[in-house]
């Protein structure tokens, strides 16, 4: 399985770097091969400071040895050997017309003295960051994730849309990071879902991403916008980057299982503002979109 997997999200790099360059018209991904002393590396693809992108990265990795002590504690285990691979990518748009995007797909697995699988899971999702709130990119990036979840089983798009609204909030602002998507983890083989039929399933939405983000981009990228609109961008995306630092798992394990810090904070935007106690107008475009933050949306049914 662990095999299959990494070949597949080398696979995805690919497929979704070629897409992005494309849809960019100028700037190209810069590769950055990489080694973890401790056993294994990754393949890290950063784009910058093109016509659409001002900073993104499609990372893939696999690592693997002992467990360190920090993340033994944290898993609830022993001494044990641990193998985890994944893509992670997230995408800056220069203009605030167009949405931040973050994914991540991933798989898991512990062994035992011997070697043996004693534990393997799957993860992942995609979710979308808006800093202007079109209500029909919102619907359409939820129905394409509805539409993968579907095809496997009619609970997990309601399922993991709740746990991924759930996951990306901001507890210290009372608001979410984004209008969400799909988030799940320690995916397992249980009596109605096999590790192969798991793997079928988060393939399915890692092939559904670019339908869910690239029409989005194509419509919202030559819209116009102004100095206000940028100064809002970039106060929220410090939203973004609280989220990234305070509350994500995935940043916590990077670091704590020594991972490459240029590849585990590549997702932190170039531009950023924290303005004191910034307010948006009354009935503007900006409060609009915090009013969705606090209260989350079923986007499919409005």
């Amino acid at each position: 399985m662990k095999d299959t997997f990494f070949q597949y999200i080398h696979d995805l790099q690919d497929h979704i770097t070629s897409k992005l360059e494309e849809v960019d018209g100028k700037a190209k991904f810069q590769e950055d091969i990489w080694k973890r002393p401790e056993g294994g590396g990754g393949r890290t693809r950063v784009i910058q400071n093109g016509n659409v992108f001002e900073k993104g990265g499609v990372n893939i990795s696999g690592v693997h040895g002992k467990l360190p002590k920090s993340m033994q504690a944290y898993f609830n285990v022993g001494d044990v050997d641990f193998f985890a691979c994944g893509l992670s990518l997230v995408i800056h748009p220069i203009s605030p017309m167009v949405p931040t995007v973050h994914a991540n797909w991933r798989y898991f697995e512990m062994y035992d003295q011997d070697g043996t699988i004693v534990d393997q899971w799957f993860g992942g999702g995609q979710d979308l960051t808006p800093y202007y709130l079109f209500e029909e990119d919102a619907k359409h990036f939820h129905q394409v994730c509805k539409t993968a979840c579907d095809k496997h089983n009619p609970e997990f798009y309601p399922k993991y849309k709740a746990r991924c609204d759930e996951y990306f909030y901001n507890a210290h602002r009372n608001e979410a990071r984004g209008i969400g998507g799909l988030f799940f983890d320690y995916c397992k083989a249980s009596d109605d879902m096999t590790m192969q039929n798991w793997y079928n399933f988060v393939t399915e939405v890692g092939d559904s991403f670019l339908d869910a983000y690239a029409p989005i981009v194509e419509k919202r990228k030559a819209l116009s916008y102004n100095d206000e609109h940028r100064n809002w961008q970039e106060i929220r995306r410090g939203r973004y980057v609280e989220f990234n630092l305070v509350h994500d798992k995935g940043t916590l394990f990077g670091l704590k299982t020594n991972g490459r810090i240029e590849s585990i904070l590549m997702s932190l935007p170039p531009h950023v503002q924290w303005v004191y106690d910034h307010q948006p107008e009354a009935g503007s475009d900006e409060e609009k979109l915090l009013e969705v933050l606090k209260n989350p949306l079923d986007w499919v049914n409005l």
